[in-house]
């Protein structure tokens, strides 16, 4: 099946798939692997390392050292039976190692061709400022969606500034922005939106209070979408992409049925109204986006 996906997707047009060692971990990257096959010739493939495992896989933190960052993406190499990994983000900041050892294995890594260009994923704005002196970071990747609009305030016009690829992770709000929940959904024991407490990168999206109002503002979301014969998720994507200087919006799919929807939503042009009416929205339902709320990456 995700062969399948994988293939559908590069035929639709798509071409750059991101994934981490920390995905599984180890899983993604098997199953991305095997589903490109020859055709990873025709993608970018993006890649995470920096986190710190158990000799059993477990995630047990960070770990940012050159050594730690230098092996594990030898590791991302091996397992993606590839000879270089287009782009090599360091996936969060750890703040036990100088932020000049990854970028200096970066450096690195680009020097003995293993991969063609270093960034970072979830950094603010002064630490990309010290990653800078010593590498060329070509993009940062961050969460943003509609219900998560903090990156507005600095990080995205940061980005456009120093010429940095803004990539937007969680386009579609963590399933808040698919329809797919209502005021009886639950999470299992194992889901992240139960044992973080309701939080989502800091943020309370999943608390009760929060999360029946958010519902209220995707059912009215997708009305506005429907006057246009599309959906919610492709409202959610369009918004994404209506930002200047919002290199990727990534999203997942399921079956090809959501691929060709996120394909096309990529065509879709919010205008001024459309984007009033969405802020009205929010307001009618007392729902914050979070545009003042604080990054808090030392988790």
């Amino acid at each position: 099946e995700a062969s399948r996906a994988v293939h559908a997707a590069i035929d639709q047009g798509i071409n750059l798939f991101d994934t981490a060692e920390v995905y599984g971990p180890y899983h993604s990257e098997e199953l991305l692997a095997k589903a490109l096959g020859d055709k990873r010739k025709d993608i970018l493939l993006v890649n995470k390392v920096g986190m710190a495992f158990t000799d059993e896989g477990k995630v047990v933190g960070r770990n940012s050292k050159y050594e730690n960052i230098i092996e594990h993406s030898e590791g991302c190499l091996r397992r993606m039976k590839t000879d270089v990994i287009d782009l090599m983000l360091i996936h969060w900041p750890d703040f036990h190692t100088a932020l000049d050892e990854p970028m200096r294995a970066l450096e690195k890594l680009k020097k003995d061709g293993k991969i063609r260009y270093g960034g970072v994923s979830n950094f603010n704005i002064e630490m990309m400022d010290y990653c800078l002196k010593y590498s060329d970071i070509v993009a940062n990747q961050v969460g943003y969606h509609m219900f998560d609009q903090r990156m507005e305030k600095s990080i995205l016009p940061y980005c456009k500034e120093q010429n940095i690829g803004f990539m937007g992770y969680g386009t579609l709000g963590f399933g808040l922005l698919t329809g797919a929940f209502n005021p009886e959904t639950t999470f299992a024991a194992n889901d992240w939106r139960t044992w973080k407490k309701g939080d989502a990168f800091w943020l309370p999206l999943f608390k009760k209070e929060n999360f029946l109002r958010e519902l209220k503002v995707g059912e009215k979301l997708a009305e506005l979408a429907k006057d246009y014969g599309k959906s919610l998720p492709q409202l959610a994507i369009a918004w994404v992409l209506r930002k200047e200087g919002v290199a990727v919006a990534l999203v997942g799919m399921r079956n090809e049925n959501e691929l060709k929807q996120n394909v096309a939503a990529t065509e879709w042009q919010l205008t001024e109204s459309d984007l009033r009416r969405i802020d009205e929205i929010f307001n009618e339902e007392d729902c914050p986006t979070y545009f003042d709320y604080p990054m808090a990456l030392n988790d």
